[in-house]
């Protein structure tokens, strides 16, 4: 697997992304169109990406930091294939190196569809795992997503 760094995404980066982000997260989260998904991109300040990329080029994974309200705030997605082999904790640990800390919000539960049918699985045991502390006094409650918010500091 390499490890890409960037500031800016191509075209073709994003559209990959896009597509990940349509087949990892829920139904619920998914983008219908190209464009309300680069919408979401652009709305992130101060933005700083991760790409992981196979043999052939292919993104697998993505993570992002961006500036929100004062804090740094990341979203992460990886291919199930390449979920459960120290990926995302690369990625995490790559993230605690350059920022002081780290803010989320995880699903916590399991009753969210994918797209495919299957159930989205919640990843708060990992990044209970990696160091972060859940704030259960602080949720977003969305008519898309139910979550609780996750905090990493050094």
């Amino acid at each position: 697997m390499k490890f890409i760094e960037t500031k800016n995404l191509s075209v073709i980066e994003k559209q990959a992304i896009f597509k990940l982000w349509n087949q990892e997260y829920p139904k619920s989260l998914a983008y219908s169109k190209m464009e309300e998904f680069e919408a979401y991109l652009n709305k992130l300040s101060e933005s700083y990406h991760v790409l992981v990329k196979d043999e052939l080029d292919t993104i697998l994974g993505w993570y992002s930091d961006f500036k929100r309200d004062n804090e740094i705030w990341f979203a992460m997605i990886l291919d199930d294939s390449i979920q459960k082999k120290g990926i995302g904790t690369i990625l995490l640990n790559t993230a605690k190196k350059r920022n002081e800390n780290l803010n989320g919000w995880v699903i916590d539960h399991k009753h969210n569809p994918k797209t495919n049918g299957s159930i989205y699985k919640s990843p708060l045991k990992f990044y209970m795992k990696n160091e972060f502390q859940l704030l259960p006094e602080v949720r977003l409650e969305l008519p898309i997503i139910s979550a609780v918010k996750i905090y990493w500091s050094k």
